[in-house]
């Protein structure tokens, strides 16, 4: 069983979706799935994903770019690019945007289970065994696991919810610039009700809470035109 593996498919066709996810629970995945690229994204801030099942004739951004910046967020994630026979690329362009693996429609469901397994054992089986459910930061020790905050000496620090949301979406990739739209969406389950204004708010009680000098942030800071990073962070 697999059960500790989370496939993620990503595809705007719900048939699609439904037949997937039914056929790797089956076989004792998990499975998580997405229509387009902000569902994508908030799927991998909430989950433990280890492959990505991707269209490519995706609304929106499709399928290449979408690799590419996934490849670019994570080096050990197992992507797989599945496409119809009429989509406009070619094998080499898929792989060339950080794909591990290619398929076209139509497929046997076993072929794409011997291609996920192969595609497992490259990345996932490879990725560094770390507590992933830990981080630390400065005097800062984080367990995402139970949404906990400490300092170094073992003092808890309470968060409100949407400053743990944003603390936790950002310490989930450390180093990784993440922009105010992605963090709307992993701070609230209605992205519609959140603004920029809301993140940048959220942004600055963090920094009052959790840097030596708020006015000079060395941990959560500010990239120009594109987002917000946490810094100086280690996996423990």
């Amino acid at each position: 069983m697999n059960t500790d593996v989370t496939l993620l498919v990503v595809d705007d066709d719900l048939l699609t979706c439904t037949r997937h996810k039914a056929y790797f629970e089956a076989q004792g995945y998990q499975v998580v799935v997405a229509h387009d690229g902000s569902d994508m994204w908030l799927a991998i801030d909430t989950h433990p994903v280890a492959v990505v099942l991707l269209d490519v004739g995706l609304p929106g951004k499709d399928g290449l770019e979408l690799a590419r910046e996934l490849r670019a967020h994570d080096g050990y994630l197992g992507i797989i690019l599945v496409t119809s026979l009429n989509d406009d690329i070619d094998k080499i362009v898929g792989l060339e945007s950080g794909a591990n693996d290619y398929v076209t429609k139509p497929f046997n469901s076993r072929e794409l289970l011997a291609r996920v397994k192969i595609v497992l054992r490259e990345t996932h089986h490879r990725r560094p065994t770390i507590d992933t459910d830990m981080r630390s930061f400065g005097r800062w020790r984080l367990d995402l696991s139970c949404r906990s905050l400490e300092d170094e000496d073992g003092a808890k620090l309470i968060l409100s919810r949407g400053e743990m949301d944003l603390l936790a979406a950002l310490a989930r990739v450390p180093g990784t610039v993440l922009s105010r739209e992605r963090l709307m969406r992993s701070v609230s389950q209605r992205p519609s009700e959140t603004s920029d204004r809301t993140i940048d708010v959220l942004v600055s009680r963090l920094r009052k809470k959790l840097e030596a000098d708020p006015a000079n942030p060395q941990l959560l800071v500010t990239v120009r035109n594109e987002g917000y990073a946490l810094v100086a962070l280690r996996q423990q």
